[in-house]
């Protein structure tokens, strides 16, 4: 008999959901099923269904009903990120899992809510942090645990493009635009991942140009330290009016390594070891699809029975960090933060690959963020 497999709809069809998401299960097949798109967009129904092969497609206004069909087991949610809280309380009362973009949410009881509803509802909820399955990554957090940086002191990143405007990204704070949301949650994923600790104070600060009306409602730039136990500080800036930059560095009293470029989904990821005085050890991981072995990763979660890590858990961690920099920058001075149990947090055993998707995936009615 044929195993039994995790049937997705993808919900939100947006040019990260063409690019990444939908050309990815291809390496998800032994596990996952691509079967629904939901889209208030009937051109990107029409011609991405006939591509991928998918029987069931919906309006937004139709999702209920489709998940009351027995179509689908799971949802893929890529959504602007507002949006979140209220696409899952609308699936999970019909005990369907969700595998959801980051961030998680625009506010912490956001995300509280969602967990509640996912938990309250026996359905599965993941965040989808890629990072926690990738090798480059997972290798310097075990270089970390290790002590191969002997004790370490300080985390510094840097993660920029230039923005392409109009989009969701240059969208006010309150519906989860700006660099800090999008991609400073790259940065704060890291340092906590690296330190395997929660911060336990920040400070924030931001900028834009005032000559350029892509920042009319939202923050340019952001920049924040964070402290975390035994006064180990993370820094980081991030931004969409600068060149392209995503790299983070970790010091600590013996060594040090970089990760350079540390947070794209296509490409080569690189690591620099230098321990000492000895010269630096480079180490080049080969381009892979980091989406695909995600969704598998979730799907066996479902089919296992098994929590997933990251869980609704990780999604808040970074969601109330971001919150808390925000707070300091409107109030001008630090902001501390409450404890937070994490509980299980990303390793080695976690790694997965995929060979990378070949050739250009069709789009339809999108284009590039950045």
């Amino acid at each position: 008999m044929a195993k039994p497999k995790v049937r997705y709809a993808v919900v939100g069809l947006g040019y990260f959901a063409q690019r990444a998401i939908l050309p990815a299960f291809k390496h998800a097949k032994k596990t996952s099923e691509l079967a629904a798109f939901v889209s208030s967009d009937p051109k990107k129904l029409k011609k991405l269904a006939k591509h991928y092969g998918v029987e069931h497609c919906v309006d937004y206004d139709g999702l209920e009903q489709l998940c009351a069909s027995d179509a689908i087991d799971a949802i893929y949610l890529a959504t602007p990120n507002h949006l979140h809280r209220a696409f899952v309380e609308r699936v999970a009362p019909h005990g369907v899992h969700v595998l959801c973009e980051k961030p998680m949410a625009v506010t912490e009881e956001d995300c509280e809510a969602m967990i509640r509803v996912c938990a309250d509802n026996g359905c599965k909820l993941m965040i989808a942090y890629r990072l926690h399955f990738e090798e480059a990554n997972l290798t310097a957090i075990e270089l970390v645990k290790k002590g191969k940086l002997g004790k370490p002191r300080f985390f510094h990143s840097t993660f920029s493009f230039q923005v392409n405007a109009p989009n969701i990204r240059v969208n006010p704070r309150g519906l989860g635009g700006g660099a800090l949301y999008d991609i400073g949650a790259y940065c704060i994923n890291a340092a906590r991942y690296i330190f395997g600790e929660e911060p336990v104070e920040v400070v924030g600060l931001a900028g834009r140009a005032r000559d350029d009306d892509r920042f009319d409602k939202v923050e340019e730039q952001v920049s924040a330290i964070l402290r975390f136990a035994d006064d180990k500080l993370a820094t980081f800036t991030v931004g969409f009016g600068a060149a392209a930059t995503g790299f983070y560095e970790v010091v600590g009293d013996k060594g040090k390594l970089c990760v350079d470029p540390a947070y794209e989904y296509e490409g080569a990821l690189e690591l620099e070891l230098t321990v000492g005085d000895k010269k630096p050890k480079r180490q080049r991981f080969k381009s892979r699809d980091q989406i695909g072995p995600e969704i598998s990763y979730f799907s066996e979660c479902i089919l296992k029975g098994t929590e997933p890590e990251p869980s609704g858990k990780e999604g808040l961690a970074d969601v109330r960090v971001i919150r808390a920099i925000y707070r300091s920058i409107d109030e001008g001075g630090p902001v501390r933060l409450d404890e937070l149990d994490k509980g299980v947090r990303p390793t080695m055993a976690q790694e997965r690959s995929a060979p990378p998707v070949r050739g250009a995936p069709p789009t339809v009615n999108v284009r590039p963020e950045s």
